[in-house]
């Protein structure tokens, strides 16, 4: 008889708390209009995630910078459903998010308190620490080694 996984109740968004609104320079981001607690969960967003050859097509459109690499390879993508994908960059974040590969979901957590609003960030590196380049800022590198 084959063990089934325990159910887990995702919910798009903190009722009435987070919104997505414009920013000073990065578009648009997600905001939050309640005091949030460190070590809270923000938003359970379930995941349209797809292989690596349709990945490779993705590359080359808009979607391109709305993804998530996927799996334990890193090799899928997946598009965040609610709120996911529009959460912006920040080297000092005050949120993280937490993948699950199993069901397909990402968990967004609060690192610190975040202020009624304030814009909730993540490090696009997964780690909140990682101070490395992420993906447009390597291929600014990459284009000026090409392009002298």
């Amino acid at each position: 008889m084959k063990k089934s996984k325990k159910a887990r109740i995702i919910t798009p968004s903190l009722p009435g708390t987070i919104f997505v609104a414009r920013t000073t320079n990065k578009g648009r981001g997600v905001f939050t209009n309640k005091r949030i607690k460190k070590g809270q969960v923000i938003e359970l967003c379930p995941m349209i995630v797809f292989g690596a050859k349709d990945r490779d097509q993705i590359n080359d459109t808009f979607l391109y910078e709305y993804y998530f690499e996927w799996g334990h390879s890193t090799k899928k993508g997946a598009l965040a459903m609610g709120y996911g994908s529009i959460y912006n960059h920040s080297y000092h974040p005050n949120a993280k998010y937490n993948p699950d590969f199993d069901l397909n979901i990402l968990e967004f957590e609060a690192i610190r308190n975040i202020e009624a609003g304030e814009e909730i960030t993540v490090n696009y590196n997964l780690d909140p620490e990682d101070q490395s380049p992420v993906w447009w800022e390597r291929d600014k590198i990459k284009n000026k080694k090409q392009h002298p």
